[in-house]
C-alpha cells in the first residue's frame, strides 16, 4: 500500500484513523520493515534537520578567516612578496599545521561523538512485521504504529487509537505546566486536540497506542523549532578558552605595533622592522590552543566511555572536574533500587495482607510501571487473578495519588493509593485516627521504610472511566511499607566525592524522615532535612542561603529540585545534577553539569550532558577524575605560553630595540616557533598526578596572570643574562649572536614543561613518553641545525665550544629557578 499523494491535513486529529490511513497508505496493523524503509527515504529521518556536516573544505576555510589564522596568512604573504621565501614557506607550514591538526582532531572528534550519541539515542516503541519493537526515534515514519508509555517522549505527531489513563506533558509545546489528558476518538470540535499527541511532549502517566501522523520538520514541535533554531549557548569552559585568546591576541598585536612604531621612530629599516613585528606575533600567537584543547576533550571523552560514561558534549568534560557540589535524588543512586514490599498493615496498625492484596489488584490492572507497583506485584503476585480492568484515574504528581476501577468476585471497587496524607484527606476517619495514622507513618520512616496508604469503596452504578469526583468517602483499608537500603559503596563513594572536593546533597522527592535517615548512614548531615513546604515559603536569596548548611531535601517538587540548583549556584558553586525520572528534567538542564543514566527517561536522557552506563556514585567520582585530567593537560600548554614562549617573545621585543642588530631574523623566529609547536603536540597524551585531580579545577584568568608574571619575567631576566654574556663576555658577531639565543631560546622553552608540568618535583611525576619524545625531538632537531649545512639557509652558523657551553650552564641555572619559584607561581594557580 503506497501513500496517498494528497497531503496529511493540518488538522489530523478530526479525522477518523481509517480516513487518516487511506491518505497515508498505511493500516492500524502497522508497517513492514520494507514499508518502513521506503517511507523513510521518502520523509526523511525523523529530526529537526538534517545534521550539517562540514566538507573539510570549508573546516579549512572556516578556520583560515579566523583573526590569529588571518595574522599569519598575512605574515606569510609579506614574506613572500619582499623575497623572504624561507620565512614565508615557515609561516606556511606553521599555519598548516596549526588548521591540518585542529581540522583532523576536531573530525574525529566530532565522529566519535557520533557515534557515543548514537550507543544512547533516543528510542520508539513502532508495531514491525506484525509485532512491537524499539527503533531510533529518527527511524520513526508517517503510517507506524507507536506504542507509547509513561516517562517516554512522544516521537512524532499522530492520532490516538487506544489509551489506558494516559496524560501527556505539553509544556514544550504550550508553556502549559500541567499534563494533559488524552483519549482516543472523535475530536469533540475544530478546538479539541485530547485525541492527538505531539512530537516533543512528554508522556506522564499510563499508555497509548497511536498512528504516526507527521514526523520530522513536518511536526508542530519541527516547525517552530525550525523558525526558532538557536545557536547552543556556549558552555562556561568554551567561554574562558575564547576571553583568553582574545587577551592573548590583543597582547600579541599591541607588542607588534610597539615594536614597529618604535624601530620605525628609532630610524630602523622599515621592512626589516615590520618582517621582525610580523615574526613576533606569529611567535606569540596561540596557534595551536584549538587543536590541543580537542585532542584532549576526545582524548577525554573515549576515556570516560571506557570508564562507563558517555559524552553527550565535550566541553562538559571540564565542567565535570570542576564541580564542586553533586545533587542526586536517592534511588537507584545511594540505594539499590531493588525495592521491596516490606509490611503490610491494617488501618489499626497491625500486620495485616489486605491492604498488600489491594494495592497489588491496583498495580497489576492499573499499574504506572513504578518501582513501587513492581514490589507490590512481585509481593502478591496472585492477586490480581479473578479482577479485570473497569476504569482508571492515572498517578497526578501534583495529587500525589491515582485510583483503578476493578471488577471482581467482590464486585466493582475502586481502590485509591498513593501518599498517606493525600490518600488519609479522602477518607472517612476523624482527626484522631488520621493523625494516628500519620504517626505510624513517622514512625516507619524513621525505620527506613517508605509508606503508601491504600483506600478503596464499593462502587455504585454503571462501570466507567473513573473522575476525580469519585474519589471521596473512603475506607482506610492500612499502610503498604517498603524496604530501600542504602548501596554498600555509597558511603565510600560519598566520602571518596568529599576527599576530591565534591560535597552531595540528596534532593528527593521522598518523606523528609526517610531522606533523612538514608543522609545518616551515608555519611552525610542529617541534623535538619528541609522538605518541600519549607522551601515553599522562602525566597530564592533565603534559599540561597538555607542551602549551604543543609545536604538533604525530601518530599521536592520538579521546580523546587530547579530551584535548589539555581540557589548553590548562586553561591558560586559549579552544581552537577543526576536524575533519571520525568521530574527531574527541570533539575538536569539547570545544572552546570546533568548526569543521567542508561535506563532513565527519554525526557532525562534529553536534558542531560552525560550519560552513565552503571547508576553509581563510583562511575560519578571516576568521571569527576577523568574531567580534572582532561582540564589539568590543557593547562599545561596555557602556562606553557604563559611562561618561556611569552618571556622569550618579550625579551626579543625589547632587544630589538635596544640592540643595533636584530637578535634574531624573522625566519629564525618562526623556525623557533615551529619547533615549539611540534614540541607540545605530545600534551594531550601526557600523565597526570593524584595530587592534580585532589580538587576541583576551575579556570581563573587572575591565577595564570599571577603564573605569567612570574616565570615570564624568569625566562626574560635569564635571556638578558644570555645578551650580556654574548656581547660582552664572548665578544659574538651578530651572527653568532642570533645562532646562541636561538639554542638558549630552544631550550629554555621546550624543557620548561618538564618543570610546570607538575606542580611537585620532576623526577616524582615522569611524563608519558609521547610528550618527552615530541619535546626532546624537537629540541634535538634545534641543537644539532646551526651545525648542518641547512643551518646556513637560516643565517646560522655553529657557535665556538666555550660559547655552546656558557649556554648550557645558563639553561641548568634557568630550569634550577624555574623549579624554586614555581611554588610561588601556582600557589593560587588551578593544580595541573
Amino acid at each position: 500500500m503506497t501513500a496517498s499523494s494528497e497531503p496529511t491535513p493540518k488538522d489530523f486529529w478530526q479525522l477518523p484513523p481509517d480516513a487518516l490511513c487511506r491518505q497515508l497508505g498505511c493500516g492500524l496493523q502497522g508497517l513492514t520493515a520494507g514499508e518502513a524503509k521506503t517511507r523513510l527515504a521518502r520523509f526523511g529521518p525523523n529530526s529537526d534537520a538534517p545534521p550539517s556536516v562540514e566538507g573539510a573544505m570549508r573546516a579549512i576555510l572556516r578556520r583560515l578567516m579566523e583573526p590569529l589564522s588571518l595574522i599569519l596568512l598575512v605574515a606569510g604573504v609579506i614574506s613572500m612578496l619582499t623575497g623572504d621565501e624561507i620565512g614565508g614557506l615557515i609561516i606556511v607550514l606553521i599555519l598548516t599545521l596549526s588548521i591540518g591538526l585542529d581540522t583532523v582532531q576536531e573530525g574525529h572528534a566530532v565522529r566519535a561523538a557520533e557515534i557515543l550519541r548514537r550507543s544512547v539515542a533516543l528510542k520508539a516503541e513502532v508495531k514491525r512485521d506484525g509485532a512491537f519493537a524499539e527503533v531510533d526515534v529518527e527511524h520513526v515514519v508517517p503510517g507506524d504504529i507507536l506504542r507509547i508509555r509513561a516517562g517516554d517522549i512522544i516521537p512524532a505527531d499522530a492520532l490516538i487509537l487506544e489509551s489506558t489513563a494516559f496524560t501527556a506533558g505539553e509544556a514544550a509545546l504550550t508553556g502549559e505546566p500541567y499534563p494533559v489528558q488524552k483519549r482516543a476518538g472523535p475530536a469533540a470540535d475544530a478546538d479539541d486536540k485530547s485525541n492527538a499527541l505531539f512530537r516533543g511532549a512528554v508522556a506522564q502517566t499510563g499508555e497509548a497506542i497511536a498512528l504516526a501522523v507527521k514526523t520530522g520538520r513536518d511536526t508542530v514541535f519541527g516547525a517552530a523549532a525550525s523558525a526558532l533554531a538557536e545557536a547552543q549557548v556556549p558552555s562556561p569552559f568554551e567561554r574562558d578558552l575564547r576571553e583568553f585568546g582574545l587577551v592573548v591576541a590583543r597582547a600579541t598585536l599591541a607588542l607588534a605595533l610597539i615594536v614597529l612604531t618604535v624601530r620605525v621612530v628609532f630610524g630602523r629599516p622599515v621592512l626589516d622592522s615590520l618582517l621582525f613585528a610580523v615574526a613576533l606575533a606569529v611567535g606569540l600567537t596561540p596557534e595551536l590552543l584549538p587543536m590541543i584543547t580537542t585532542v584532549t576533550l576526545s582524548r577525554g571523552a573515549l576515556r570516560m566511555a571506557g570508564r562507563k560514561v558517555i559524552v553527550k558534549r565535550l566541553a562538559a568534560i571540564h565542567d565535570l572536574g570542576a564541580m564542586t557540589i553533586l545533587c542526586t535524588d536517592k534511588t537507584g543512586t545511594l540505594t539499590s533500587a531493588e525495592i521491596t514490599l516490606a509490611r503490610s498493615l491494617d488501618a489499626e496498625g497491625k500486620d495485616d495482607s489486605h491492604a498488600a492484596k489491594l494495592g497489588a489488584i491496583a498495580a497489576s490492572l492499573g499499574g504506572d510501571r513504578g518501582s513501587l507497583d513492581a514490589a507490590l506485584v512481585a509481593g502478591q503476585p496472585d492477586a490480581a487473578r479473578g479482577w479485570t480492568l473497569a476504569g482508571r484515574q492515572a498517578f497526578d504528581f501534583s495529587r500525589r495519588l491515582g485510583s483503578v476501577l476493578a471488577s471482581g468476585p467482590d464486585g466493582p471497587r475502586l481502590i485509591v493509593k498513593g501518599a498517606p496524607e493525600a490518600v488519609l484527606a479522602l477518607c472517612t476517619l476523624d482527626d484522631e485516627a488520621r493523625s494516628a495514622a500519620l504517626a505510624r507513618v513517622h514512625a516507619l520512616a524513621e525505620e527506613g521504610l517508605r509508606c503508601v496508604a491504600i483506600a478503596s469503596r464499593a462502587w455504585d452504578g454503571p462501570t466507567r472511566e473513573v473522575e476525580t469526583e469519585d474519589e471521596v468517602a473512603l475506607t482506610f483499608e492500612g499502610f503498604c511499607a517498603f524496604a530501600d537500603p542504602p548501596k554498600p559503596t555509597a558511603a565510600a563513594a560519598i566520602a571518596d566525592l568529599a576527599a576530591s572536593g565534591v560535597g552531595l546533597k540528596i534532593l528527593s522527592g521522598d518523606d523528609p524522615v526517610v531522606v533523612k535517615r538514608l543522609a545518616g548512614l551515608v555519611g552525610l548531615n542529617a541534623e535538619r532535612v528541609l522538605s518541600g513546604s519549607d522551601i515553599a515559603e522562602l525566597s530564592d536569596e533565603a534559599l540561597a542561603v538555607q542551602v549551604q548548611s543543609a545536604d538533604a531535601f525530601g518530599r521536592l517538587a520538579p521546580d523546587q529540585k530547579a530551584r535548589i540548583v539555581k540557589a548553590l549556584q548562586a553561591t558560586g558553586e559549579v552544581v552537577g545534577f543526576l536524575g533519571d525520572g520525568i521530574n527531574d528534567a527541570p533539575a538536569l538542564k539547570a545544572a552546570d553539569i546533568g548526569l543521567s543514566v542508561d535506563g532513565a527517561t527519554g525526557v532525562a536522557q534529553a536534558a542531560a550532558d552525560m550519560i552513565l552506563l552503571a547508576s553509581d556514585l563510583e562511575v560519578v567520582a571516576d568521571g569527576v577524575e577523568e574531567g580534572r585530567r582532561t582540564f589539568a593537560n590543557i593547562l599545561k600548554y596555557v602556562r606553557m605560553g604563559a611562561s618561556s614562549n611569552f618571556g622569550n617573545m618579550l625579551s626579543m621585543a625589547a632587544a630589538s630595540i635596544a640592540l643595533p642588530f636584530l637578535p634574531m631574523l624573522p625566519t629564525q623566529i618562526l623556525l623557533n616557533n615551529l619547533l615549539y609547536d611540534l614540541s607540545e603536540l605530545g600534551i594531550p597524551f601526557d600523565r597526570v598526578s593524584a595530587q592534580a585531580t585532589a580538587q576541583p579545577q576551575v579556570w581563573s584568568m587572575t591565577r595564570l596572570a599571577r603564573f605569567a608574571a612570574i616565570m615570564g619575567p624568569l625566562s626574560s631576566l635569564f635571556d638578558f643574562l644570555t645578551f650580556g654574556a654574548l656581547i660582552y663576555l664572548f665578544g659574538a658577531s651578530p651572527v653568532e649572536f642570533r645562532t646562541a639565543w636561538f639554542i638558549e631560546s630552544m631550550a629554555t622553552q621546550i624543557l620548561v614543561i618538564f618543570i610546570i608540568r607538575t606542580n611537585g618535583r620532576p623526577w616524582h611525576n615522569w611524563p608519558d613518553p609521547v610528550l618527552s619524545a615530541s619535546s626532546l625531538i624537537a629540541l634535538a632537531v634545534a641543537l644539532v641545525l646551526p651545525f648542518t649545512p641547512v643551518g646556513a639557509w637560516f643565517g646560522f652558523v655553529a657557535p665556538p665550544p666555550l660559547m655552546m657551553a656558557g649556554i648550557a650552564a645558563l639553561v641548568v641555572v634557568y630550569l634550577a629557578c624555574a623549579e624554586l619559584v614555581k611554588p610561588f607561581a601556582i600557589r593560587s594557580v588551578p593544580k595541573p
